[in-house]
């Protein structure tokens, strides 16, 4: 049978409470900017918000005036959403925990990921929300995905318990070698003649 191929995420919709707290929260909180609204198409009871997370796709948020905020935390039961990552720069990823205590949002604090550092809250839905820092840049022509399952196969064959550092480093070694042509004698094929 035939795939359907994704080409990436087109949004993620989620339900929100008024349309205040998500204004504040993903616009406010987050810097995503609201785009626009308009009615959700399959619920007339409820308001479709629109907001871009900085990279061109959405996250729309179904709210209703009659909804309040519950922080309880989201269900994490099979088939539910555990947590939703956004990527940040470095800069900002090392502002994010005087940023978050300003506005006195409770936190984990930096966790090291081996290959990225995260900080995990929650929205004021219950919401498990991640920010993300890649500690690395993919090489011109290669996207983070690349280099991770390059850093992936070199951890797995070193019998290592996790992307570290290291396996990032020789990983974008081993695109670049294999996506950039060289003159020198190493890399160079031989003369045939």
């Amino acid at each position: 049978m035939r795939k359907l191929q994704s080409q990436g995420v087109h949004h993620i919709t989620l339900v929100g409470a008024d349309r205040q707290t998500s204004i504040d929260f993903w616009e406010g909180v987050l810097g995503m900017p609201f785009i626009f609204e308009q009615p959700n198409l399959d619920r007339a009871s409820e308001s479709h918000l629109y907001f871009d997370p900085g990279d061109g796709r959405l996250i729309t948020i179904f709210t209703d005036e009659n909804r309040k905020p519950d922080p309880s935390r989201t269900p994490t039961d099979i088939g539910c959403v555990h947590h939703i990552a956004f990527a940040v720069s470095r800069a900002t990823f090392q502002q994010a925990v005087e940023r978050l205590n300003e506005r006195e949002i409770s936190h984990s604090g930096v966790k090291d990921r081996g290959f990225m550092d995260s900080i995990y809250f929650e929205d004021p839905l219950g919401l498990l929300i991640e920010l993300a820092s890649y500690r690395f840049e993919p090489p011109a022509g290669h996207t983070h995905a690349a280099v991770l399952m390059e850093a992936h196969q070199i951890r797995v064959a070193r019998g290592d318990y996790a992307i570290a550092e290291v396996h990032l480093a020789d990983a974008i070694e081993a695109l670049m070698q294999r996506s950039r042509p060289t003159l020198s004698a190493e890399r160079a094929p031989k003369n045939p003649y």
